[in-house]
């Protein structure tokens, strides 16, 4: 039996300038799939190619088995013809049509039977309250909500959605994140997602696309590409930390308590987390909020003690070295030059990693997909 075509095939090149082109080639199964990287690596102009926005110099693209683009064969469908729906930066709404009359024009360019309901869409994203007002009359979160809207009602077989919230301050951030989450787990709609925010990244995605100059460095789970050392300067070394998948065990409702299960043997306390027992999640745990120590700490405020041994060092910024730990997980730690020598870290050396719970926090997690 042949195995089911990926949600998105692409490989392709397109010389932008004398100092810039695209060679990307990549697959995107179902669910999320980050287009992660700095200003320049290319993110806007592969979401592009993929619109019919920018044509290639060659190469393919499909979607759901179905060819979009390819050079070889002369094929390029127009824009209007892909069924991909595509969320901007900016929303681009008509500003003289309600929100109702916005979202039916997505359903009316989707021009398909099977397309989504539009009491579905309005429910997923909580659109009822809003379908008489006017875009001038919205919040920033609830206009990315009805463009968001409108892309679904065109009924996409793929929804880009280039850096949405890049607009926008961060209590709007966090009013719509919990739709995008929803949007991912309910609509069904492959998802690619740009952006250069680690922490929107760890909420919605399932796999990462690293991009660097225009090409892939590397491509896979979110916990796999953030775990290694060698992509740190793409991943942001600031910012640099591993994700790890855990299990909510249980709560200690007397202490606002949540218990984390990374392994049997390994587990962490974090601040009460509105979630049911037995929910997946990832956790972020940055490099700079964990330390090391050779003796299990005694008589110590820190809740979360994880035993384990380095697997590899590589240097840092200025004095810091970066220390990548198995401790039921890949961790990783920022300690001094000094620190490590002191310590005698090299690969194999046991220690303890102690991470505080207050450093895992609403941005530090993601619902596991």
């Amino acid at each position: 039996m042949n195995a089911p075509a990926p949600a998105l095939h692409i490989a392709v090149e397109k010389r932008l300038s004398e100092r810039i082109t695209i060679a990307a080639d990549f697959q995107a199964g179902d669910g999320v799939t980050a287009l992660f990287g700095r200003s320049g690596a290319g993110k806007t102009s592969l979401v592009e190619m993929i619109a019919g926005l920018l044509r290639p110099d060659r190469g393919r693209i499909a979607v759901q088995g179905r060819v979009l683009f390819d050079s070889q064969a002369r094929i390029d469908l127009p824009a209007e013809a892909r069924r991909v729906g595509y969320v901007f930066q900016d929303a681009r709404l008509f500003p003289h049509l309600t929100v109702r009359r916005n979202l039916l024009y997505g359903r009316w360019a989707g021009r398909r039977r099977g397309a989504l309901k539009l009491e579905t869409v309005c429910r997923l994203l909580d659109l009822d309250p809003l379908l008489e007002r006017r875009p001038g009359a919205l919040s920033g979160g609830e206009v990315q909500r009805v463009a968001i809207g409108r892309a679904l009602l065109a009924d996409p077989a793929i929804l880009l959605m280039d850096e949405p919230l890049a607009s926008l301050d961060g209590p709007r951030k966090n009013e719509i994140l919990p739709f995008l989450e929803r949007l991912k787990e309910e609509s069904g709609v492959p998802i690619v997602y740009v952006s250069h925010a680690m922490e929107e990244v760890i909420r919605l995605a399932d796999q990462m696309v690293l991009l660097d100059g225009g090409r892939v460095a590397a491509v896979g789970p979110i916990e796999d590409v953030t775990t290694r050392l060698d992509l740190r300067p793409l991943t942001g070394r600031y910012e640099a930390g591993a994700v790890v998948p855990v299990r909510v065990e249980g709560h200690d409702e007397a202490y606002e308590l949540t218990t984390l299960l990374i392994t049997p043997e390994a587990k962490l306390q974090v601040p009460r987390l509105k979630l049911p027992v037995g929910a997946a999640l990832r956790i972020r745990l940055r490099a700079r909020d964990v330390t090391l120590s050779l003796t299990r700490p005694e008589g110590a405020s820190t809740l979360n003690v994880l035993a384990g041994a380095v697997r590899e060092l590589a240097p840092a910024e200025g004095p810091f070295v970066d220390v990548l730990v198995d401790a039921g997980a890949p961790i990783w730690s920022r300690v001094t030059r000094l620190s490590a020598d002191r310590m005698g870290l090299a690969p194999g050396r046991a220690v303890y990693a102690v991470v505080k719970a207050g450093a895992i926090d609403r941005a530090s997690l993601g619902r596991a997909g």
